[in-house]
């Protein structure tokens, strides 16, 4: 088969020679799914015919009308994006000046900001009929309700306030994605009294805000709109409303609203008289309740939303063309629900309706408990009239947030009230034959394409930019939608584009596409691409380097018979045919844009071409490239025997579509810059022409905590040198660092590997110590650091630490010898694990010892760098009180060494790293936080628990107790439980221990040295001996109880004092559960574990 064929003059090649003036280079840019073709609109150009979103037109309506604008959005919805530029470009408002569009966090108390604003004490009285408004999201509802809940008492004294709520919320669970949520709006305006209408189109979303806006002037308004599908679609609005009509519109309205106000009747009544002055104004023809189907139904449906409403309708008014009699009524008034209106636009001759309402989950929709809102309604409605005999049967159509509508699913929900089969197909709900039954967008007059990609495609902004051409015909009539699933195969991307002479309005997934792009072969085997294909439709698959004779091992099973069964063309684009493109991929997306081209209109390819010009590129790189697409596309034959093939039943059952799941692509991290060795006057450069270069001397640049370099000041064991538990005190000198901390917080030490071990290495790897290698910072890759190789292992790199699975495989990339790749791999796989596991718990096997067992596996310096773990700080607890010791800081330490099955002395990192400071080494330390914090009062008791190095935290609490009651601060009871083995050999700080309690800070001393007797005495032993003593102080007055040290005697010391809370508890003839008092302390901050 051949390409159709066009004429084409031979252009210049990319990156050849131009004679002349070069013609200016455009790039196409995407600002945000929630602007018109990704880009920003300047609010002049928001008139007449205009592509637009429903999000912008909601936000210039805001933006135009309002004083100030309070905006939550979560980062990816963009709900602020239009607004948020406009403000920033000084752009004013009907009343003259800008507004001020503040952003706000999503947390409880939301919106009280703009209560606190209102109600000021300097609020601008002139500006007290001024609308006050927020874009926000449902999910932002529920902390707002205390707010709104407040204004809507006040509201006869605030300015008027309206909400434009995108009814879209995120869930997750099992399948996590996006899903509308309409319940949260519904039940707000119930609880609150709050007005609640809703829009159905990008057309009239404007129009609604709008409406919202002067009904603001009587009641707190709230306008919803969707914020999923339809409301970030980009479409053409046949007459939007410029700034100053539509002001002239909402003054209009206004003096409407004063006259209002004066009257007795209902708010209902209210409404109805503002929706015919909107309607007087703009010529439309809006209602509170809006009916569409058949003349005298059977079944009518009832339904509130954006997309509900707008399928509903088309579906209906299709079905009841064909004969079947349903209709449906769509609510775009929610509150007030105008109860008379209702029972005069539903048909007398109605036998069965159906409630289509939204509930909060799944769960929900199968419990016969639970009735959706709208159902309520629609009963209560019904209830108090006499106009029917016996009344119409009504019936609960549920539905959850998660539901994705389309007019198959629609049609569905009709079928439930229906009495007879409305289509006379069985199909599923993306078959052509059935939506061509449903006659919702007829083939003759529109085109549908979809293109499906990775999330970062080599095809670019392609599909926009396209749409965005075809969109310069001002026949046309376009509309383009983006939508991301972040979970599937790292992330893909489905956009839909539209074309048609006729205004269209189908806010659903595209199910018959005339030309399907697939960007890479993986997606075949994630999607069915072409279930969403029409029959005789044409697929363009994006497949680099694959000749014909690879297709059939290329191609899965699924997409080469529907390739044959739905006689679908298979166009190849192999961008690696062109050399221009092989060298820079960038171009990529300019071939993708003219393939399409080709494919879907050949005859207007040059008229077209230019078009794309004007938006992305030029001239010269399309021309090129047009030239050269001959060797990239190519048509391919379909061969019978594709369909002959026995179907996989797991590859059939492929989705459709996938599951949207954000707004913008996954924001995967960037690749680690490589790190090269360079020479010291690399360095010297960067430090002599510090501006220049960008560069600054700092310490530490790798650490993202702020850090202090100290100075040993002591250094001493604490136990005998003959026992085998080294633990030590180490003190540093503050000296002029100006670190600071609180009484439980720990110190962070940022180690160095032991020297002689990282020289051993550097001999083994052959490396030179005093080369320079720049490495990215592991905070911010944007950020270089300069060392020496020797500083890098001294420092950085934890080549003596244990390594995980990943740098097995990581290193496996570097083996020469087969062997040795293949037993890494092995280690790093599922049938090593047992080894695995062996190696990093028995043999303590480090990443140095890995590059010595596999000798081949020798990955260059700034590889090594890349897959060898950073070092970590450790944090020791704080030993000291900077209140007794101002200029120093305190820690309890014990040196952590083993032998290996080898019978290599092993050592842990840091405490070796300390156990060898000797007074006045430099150490660089930074302070972290803890749970180990005093109570409030000094007068509350402690109760404290500590094993081994666990008593370090309880020194600092002693101390700070000790430097209270010296300065004349009435302290509480201080009882101290310490546990180790020995006395001679671990009573540590036994002296100050003994001193404390002689001078009465301490008040009970409990040692538990657990084998120092035939019977092991333990922690747990001494605090039920003393368990009135602990009931006191923990119970009576209300005491803090701590457990610093390890995991093991958690539950042992728990149910000592779960026994002190029942024998309490059976003392004064009360019930408690112990269980559930330890949780309260818990909550109270009365019972701190910091355990290890």
């Amino acid at each position: 088969m051949q390409l159709p064929e066009i004429d084409t003059a031979r252009p210049t090649p990319v990156g050849g020679p131009v004679q002349g003036p070069q013609k200016p280079y455009k790039q196409f840019i995407q600002h945000s799914e929630s602007l018109p073709f990704g880009q920003p609109l300047p609010i002049p150009q928001i008139s007449g015919p205009t592509y637009l979103t429903a999000q912008t037109l909601v936000q210039q309506v805001a933006y135009i009308l309002s004083d100030r604008l309070w905006t939550y959005s979560p980062d990816t919805f963009d709900l602020d994006v239009a607004v948020k530029i406009w403000y920033k470009e000084s752009v004013t408002n009907a009343y003259g000046y800008p507004t001020n569009v503040e952003s706000m966090q999503t947390r409880s108390g939301a919106a009280a900001v703009a209560l606190g604003y209102v109600f000021s004490s300097d609020f601008d009285a002139n500006k007290r009929n001024v609308p006050q408004s927020i874009i926000a999201s449902s999910s932002t509802l529920r902390y707002m309700r205390s707010t709104l809940n407040q204004l809507s008492h006040l509201y006869s004294m605030a300015s008027p306030f309206v909400a434009h709520i995108a009814a879209i919320d995120y869930k997750g669970g099992k399948t996590p994605g996006l899903v509308t949520d309409y319940i949260s709006v519904l039940s707000l305006a119930e609880e609150l009294g709050m007005a609640a209408i809703s829009s159905f189109s990008a057309g009239d979303a404007q129009h609604m805000a709008l409406f919202a806006t002067v009904l603001a002037n009587l009641v707190p308004t709230i306008h919803v709109f969707d914020g999923f599908l339809a409301g970030q679609e980009t479409t053409r609005v046949i007459d939007a409303l410029d700034d100053s009509r539509l002001f002239r519109v909402y003054q209009t309205m206004s003096k409407e609203t004063i006259d209002c106000r004066g009257k007795a009747s209902g708010l209902d009544v209210k409404v109805a008289k503002l929706l015919q002055v909107l309607n007087a104004e703009l010529g439309t023809d809006y209602r509170p309740l809006e009916y569409y189907g058949h003349s005298s139904p059977e079944s009518v449906l009832v339904t509130f939303g954006s997309i509900e409403s707008s399928l509903a309708s088309q579906v209906a008014s299709s079905l009841g063309k064909e004969g079947a009699r349903v209709g449906v009524i769509n609510v775009r008034i929610y509150r007030p629900f105008d109860e008379a209106e209702f029972l005069k636009v539903l048909p007398k001759s109605v036998k069965t309706i159906g409630a289509l309402g939204q509930v909060q989950s799944l769960h929900s929709v199968s419990d016969f408990t639970v009735r959706s809102a709208l159902y309520d309604d629609v009963v209560a409605a019904l209830m108090f009239s006499e106009d029917w005999v016996q009344l119409p049967a009504i019936v609960d159509v549920k539905y959850s947030r998660e539901q994705v509508w389309t007019p198959v699913t629609i049609a569905a929900a009709f079928q439930l009230v229906a009495p007879k089969p409305l289509l006379q197909h069985n199909k599923d709900s993306l078959d052509s034959a059935v939506l061509q039954d449903l006659q919702i967008l007829n083939p003759a007059d529109v085109e549908q394409f979809t293109f499906w990609d990775v999330d970062t495609p080599a095809s670019g902004n392609a599909p926009l930019v396209i749409g965005h051409a075809l969109s310069r015909n001002s026949s046309n009539n376009v509309t383009v939608k983006t939508k991301y699933d972040n979970l599937l195969h790292g992330g893909v991307r489905r956009v839909d584009v539209r074309i048609s002479k006729k205004t269209i309005n189908a806010p659903y997934p595209v199910q018959a596409a005339n030309i399907v792009y697939v960007g890479g072969e993986g997606l075949l085997k994630q999607i069915n691409v072409l279930g969403s294909i029409k029959e005789g439709g044409k697929v363009i698959l994006r497949l680099p380097g694959t000749t014909d004779d690879d297709l059939e091992t290329k191609l899965p099973l699924i997409f080469r018979q529907e390739l044959y069964i739905k006689k679908v063309e298979l166009y190849i684009l192999d961008p690696s045919t062109i050399q221009s493109v092989a060298d820079d991929s960038s171009l990529e997306r300019y071939l993708v844009q003219l393939a399409f081209l080709r494919i879907s209109r050949p005859k207007f390819e040059q008229l077209l071409k230019k078009k794309l010009a004007d938006i992305d590129g030029n001239d010269e790189i399309l021309d090129s490239l047009s030239h050269d697409l001959e060797k990239a596309l190519r048509v391919i034959e379909v061969p019978e025997d594709w369909a002959m093939s026995k179907m996989d039943s797991k590859a059939s059952s492929l989705p459709y579509d996938i599951v949207t799941n954000s707004f913008v692509p996954f924001g995967k991290m960037d690749m680690e810059p490589p790190t090269f060795l360079k020479s010291w006057q690399t360095v010297a450069k960067s430090l002599a022409f510090k501006e220049a270069c960008g560069s600054k001397p700092c310490l530490r640049p790798d650490l993202s905590v702020k850090t202090f370099t100290v100075h040993v000041q002591e250094n001493r064991r604490l136990t005998p040198s003959t026992y085998n538990r080294n633990i030590f005190h180490i003190e540093f000198d503050l000296g002029t660092s100006g670190l600071m901390y609180e009484i439980g917080e720990a110190l962070g030490i940022h180690a160095q590997n032991d020297e002689r071990e990282v020289q051993d290495f550097i001999q083994f790897y052959n490396l030179n110590p005093d080369k320079v290698v720049e490495v990215p910072s592991r905070e911010d890759a944007q950020v270089l650091e300069s060392r020496t190789v020797y500083q890098a292992l001294m420092q950085n790199v934890d080549l003596f630490g244990r390594p995980p699975k990943r740098f097995y495989e990581s290193l496996a990339d570097f083996a020469a010898d087969p062997l040795e790749k293949k037993n890494l791999l092995t280690l790093a796989g599922s049938e090593g694990a047992a080894e695995f596991k062996s190696r990093a718990e028995v043999d303590t096997i480090t990443y140095a010892d890995i590059l010595a067992e596999f000798p081949s596996a020798k990955p260059a310096f700034h590889d090594l760098v890349r897959i060898v773990n950073p070092m970590k700080r450790r944090e020791y607890s704080i030993a000291s009180s900077q209140k007794v010791t101002p200029s120093s800081v305190a820690l309890m330490i014990v040196t952590v060494d083993w032998t290996d099955p080898k019978g290599r002395n092993r050592y842990g990192q840091a405490t070796r790293y300390l156990n060898s400071l000797r007074p006045g080494a430099p150490v660089t330390v930074s302070v972290k936080p803890s749970v180990m914090k005093l109570p409030p009062k000094s007068t509350q008791p402690l109760i404290m628990a500590g094993l081994g190095t666990g008593l370090a935290p309880f020194r600092a609490f002693v101390q700070y107790r000790a430097w209270q009651k010296s300065h004349g601060i009435e302290i509480g009871p201080v009882l101290l439980y310490m546990g180790s083995r020995h006395k001679r050999e671990e009573y540590c700080y036994g002296e100050e221990w003994e001193a404390y309690k002689d001078a009465g800070v301490i008040t009970l001393l409990g040692c538990a040295f657990s084998r120092d007797q035939a019977h092991k005495i333990y922690i747990q032993d001494r605090m039920r001996e003393s368990i009135e003593d602990i009931n006191a102080a923990y119970l009576d007055q209300e005491g803090s109880f701590y457990l610093c040290g390890p995991t093991w005697p958690v539950p042992d010391v728990t149910n000592v004092l779960e026994e002190g809370i029942a024998r309490d508890a059976k003392k004064r003839s009360k019930k408690v559960d112990p269980l559930k008092e330890i949780e309260r302390l818990k909550d109270q901050g009365r019972y701190v574990l910091e355990v290890y």
